[in-house]
C-alpha cells in the first residue's frame, strides 16, 4: 500500500498487543500494510476498556500524518487459540450450558491482571463472583478495571460462583437487541 493510496474501510484484522495501562495497542490487518493503531478511547465508545491479544477485529480506520489509526470498532471475536489453559471448574462444561446460563449485570469489583483474578458483584446477589484471567481471554477481553460494567454467565464452581463468560456491558446490550 504506497503512503497516499486510501485506505479501504471497514478493515478486519487481529490484536497485536494492546496495554490498557498505555491506553493503546496496534492490529494488523488481514489485507497486510502498516500496523494499525488501537486508541483505548476508540475500544471505549465500543463499551470494552480492553481487548485480549490475538482478538479479531472490524475497525473503520483513517489514515493521518502519524499512520494508520482505528476510527470505531464494529466488531470484536475473542482469539482462536486451542492452546487454553484449561480452568478445572469449566473445563468439562459443556459450552450449551454455559450459553444457557442467564447474562446477569455485574461491576467489577477488582481485578488484577499480574494475579489472573479478580472478583465483580452481580446485582442483587451478596457473594462475590470470581473472575480468572482465562475466562477473561476467551470472551476477548484482557483486563477490567474496577466499577466496569459487564454482564457475566455465573455458574457454581468447585470453590464458589464463578464467571463462565464475561462480557462488556454495551457488547451484551448489543447481543440481547439482536
Amino acid at each position: 500500500m504506497s503512503e497516499n493510496e486510501d485506505i479501504a474501510s471497514p478493515v478486519t484484522g487481529l490484536v497485536k498487543w494492546f496495554d490498557p495501562v498505555k491506553g493503546f495497542g496496534f492490529v494488523v490487518s488481514d489485507a497486510g500494510g502498516p500496523d494499525i493503531l488501537l486508541h483505548v478511547n476508540v475500544l471505549r465508545n465500543f463499551g470494552q476498556s480492553s481487548v485480549a491479544d490475538g482478538a479479531r477485529v472490524e475497525l473503520d480506520v483513517q489514515r493521518t500524518d502519524r499512520g494508520v489509526q482505528a476510527t470505531q470498532v464494529l466488531a470484536l471475536m475473542p482469539p482462536q487459540t486451542g492452546e487454553t489453559v484449561g480452568l478445572s471448574d469449566i473445563a468439562a462444561l459443556d459450552p450449551d450450558v454455559v450459553a444457557a446460563a442467564p447474562l446477569e449485570p455485574a461491576r467489577v469489583k477488582w481485578f488484577d491482571k499480574g494475579k489472573g483474578f479478580g472478583f465483580a458483584n452481580v446485582f442483587g446477589r451478596r457473594d462475590d463472583i470470581f473472575l480468572h484471567m482465562e475466562v477473561l481471554r476467551r470472551s476477548g477481553l484482557s483486563d477490567l478495571a474496577p466499577g466496569e460494567a459487564l454482564a457475566l454467565r455465573v455458574i457454581e464452581g468447585k470453590r464458589g460462583h464463578m464467571a463462565a463468560e464475561v462480557f462488556a456491558w454495551e457488547a451484551a446490550l448489543d447481543m440481547s437487541l439482536e
